[in-house]
């Protein structure tokens, strides 16, 4: 039987684009409709290169992809469905070459699509070749665009030249039929949904809600993300949400993956690992989370996958199970008789795609682009760390206490183009960055020439520490932080003006049924809510350092379970206050040593098991 080897897109490795600039580029986003419209209903389910088979990958319906089985034949009632590797150091690179795949696929069906067209075809040609899987910068924009979010139908180019309003294959997935492994309400739902209004048959999107909830986790998502790429430098506090962290108080990237599954999905699909990816934001999202992998290993030069185990397990792997960077991810055929493994997804341009932020870079230099890498990584996400101390240093510290992050780093010596090239792209004081040659980005936060923070006498992180047991519940489900009072209606909770962030398990609705689950059921995840922001928001302080904090959080920090049980015994939530300095020439804040002020939150439910 002939496998299908999965090379990622072929032409050259141009850039995946961010979902807004990529719906502003009409070619593009025309052959992208087409042919997502093709996988989704050009050819039955049962299809292994349709949506719904390549969606199935992830999860439900718990049959093998492409004839890739494990060395034990498969048992549905004792093995974890799926071949997603969650909470294993496999997490990031897995994902990889699942998007190459989704790539692969719409990239062929694009070609189709342009060579229907009848005006200027050789430019709708070209297109099919450059176009790449766009992602979705969350960590900039919560919200997505309409086009992905809103609107049950587009308007397009089509293949004479006219702009045609065709069905939006971003919007649902339409399923046909619903497929009889999926447990209710999925069972009863005939498409994805987000937010949804219900659990019955009849439920239906809540759009207004999904850009609540995200919009009011942009601050959190945000610093998590910077703190991430800024402070975690060992793979196994990068790659996945089980306990060590390194000592950086910072996220994982499975972690704020998590999140973000939560935050959409709400009680549908996307918050359920057995279903997410058969709503079509899924691969926006995880695009972003490969971008990341990317941004991540540039600032980490020479760091990548170390050993760890199998933890949850999937399909092909047993639990808790010896991998590394050469564990086969399954099941994903880079040959007819062998898979993809971690060795080789390093270099995306061998991958067949690149991201904007390393155009004009000679990859070859590594000290080079850690540079450049780093000044991007400060202008689209340091606001969120940077913007907390500038409004507590004046009245703490005095105006004149402030300074201004460099604005220019010693970058690498480069020919007069690249370096004007480089220039434009990576320099912290210009109003966007190149997203694309020629493009500028509109998405992007608005200019700040200068990021002001206080020295080093007074400068701390604060992040509420979240311990517990995945599978504890049975479901998805958060552990939500705020500052202030707490409403107590919980359909409030993700939109006050209190809330501060959630650490979120994103969890399998059949764990219940699962003997792997079962078996796993003492497997501890953690996360970390960021608190800088919201202190400075809501306290009226005038200082971040601990004498004044550590009252306030005291009074102040509350936290909830938000999920269909209200109780969760394994519950920890802690502080921990890290002094932070910024020595001439650093590119980031540089923490000290990280404190536990376990008396803010000892005594009460789910606090701090010691003082």
């Amino acid at each position: 039987m002939s496998r299908l080897v999965i090379t990622g897109a072929t032409g050259g490795s141009p850039n995946r684009l961010e979902i807004n600039d990529f719906v502003k580029n009409d070619k593009f986003f025309s052959l992208y409709v087409q042919a997502l419209q093709i996988m989704a209903t050009g050819s039955p389910q049962s299809d292994f290169q349709s949506f719904f088979q390549v969606a199935g990958i992830h999860g439900l319906p718990n049959t093998a992809w492409d004839g890739a089985v494990g060395s034990k034949p498969f048992d549905p009632n004792s093995q974890w469905g799926g071949y997603c590797t969650h909470g294993s150091v496999l997490f990031p690179t897995w994902h990889r070459p699942y998007v190459m795949l989704y790539e692969q696929i719409m990239q062929k069906h694009a070609a189709e699509v342009a060579a229907k067209y009848t005006v200027d075809k050789a430019s709708w040609v070209e297109a099919a070749a450059n176009i790449r899987q766009p992602y979705w910068d969350w960590a900039v924009n919560a919200v997505p665009p309409v086009e992905v979010i809103a609107l049950k139908q587009v308007q397009i180019t089509g293949p004479n030249g006219s702009k045609i309003t065709v069905d939006n294959p971003l919007y649902h997935y339409k399923f046909n039929p619903i497929d009889r492994s999926f447990p209710s309400p999925y069972s009863g739902w005939p498409t994805t949904l987000r937010q949804p209004t219900s659990s019955r048959p009849n439920a239906t999107d809540n759009v207004t809600r999904l850009k609540n909830v995200l919009r009011a986790a942009q601050s959190d998502i945000t610093t998590s993300t910077y703190s991430m790429l800024t402070r975690v430098h060992t793979w196994t506090a990068f790659s996945n949400h089980t306990v060590g962290d390194g000592g950086s108080t910072s996220n994982s990237l499975e972690a704020i993956h998590d999140g973000i599954h939560v935050d959409v999905g709400g009680s549908g699909q996307m918050a359920d690992p057995a279903v997410a990816a058969f709503d079509p934001i899924f691969f926006l999202h995880h695009c972003n989370v490969d971008r990341l992998l990317s941004l991540w290993a540039a600032l980490n030069p020479g760091v990548w996958i170390s050993k760890g185990d199998s933890e949850d397990g999937s399909f092909t792997l047993p639990p808790e199970i010896p991998v590394d960077q050469t564990t086969a991810l399954t099941p994903f055929w880079n040959s007819q008789t062998t898979f993809w493994a971690s060795t080789a997804t390093q270099d995306t341009t061998q991958l067949g795609y690149t991201y904007p932020e390393f155009n004009g870079l000679d990859l070859g230099n590594a000290s080079a682009v850690k540079t450049a890498i780093g000044n991007i990584v400060n202008r689209l996400y340091g606001t969120s760390v940077f913007g907390s101390f500038a409004a507590a240093a004046p009245s703490a510290l005095g105006a004149t206490a402030a300074f201004a992050i460099p604005a220019s780093i010693p970058a690498p010596e480069q020919p007069p183009a690249a370096a004007e090239k480089a220039t434009e792209q990576h320099a912290l004081s210009a109003p966007t960055i190149s997203r694309n040659v020629g493009e500028a980005v509109t998405h992007g936060p608005s200019a700040h020439t200068h990021h002001y923070v206080p020295p080093n006498h007074g400068l701390y992180d604060w992040t509420a520490r979240i311990e517990c047991k995945k599978y504890e519940l049975g479901t998805s489900f958060s552990i939500l932080v705020f500052l202030g009072t707490v409403p107590e209606d919980p359909e409030q909770w993700l939109v006050d003006p209190h809330f501060v962030g959630a650490h979120h398990a994103f969890v399998n609705s059949k764990a219940g049924e699962c003997a792997n689950c079962r078996n796993q059921s003492d497997i501890v995840i953690e996360g970390f809510v960021h608190l800088n922001r919201a202190i400075v928001k809501h306290s009226g302080l005038n200082s971040l350092h601990p004498d004044v904090v550590v009252p306030y959080l005291t009074k102040e920090l509350h936290y909830r379970v938000d999920g269909e049980v209200a109780e969760l015994q394994s519950l920890e939530v802690f502080v921990v206050g890290t002094p932070l300095s910024y020595p001439p020439g650093a590119m980031f804040p540089v923490p000290g040593t990280p404190h536990r002020y376990g008396g803010i939150t000892y005594g009460r439910p789910g606090g701090s098991r010691r003082a």
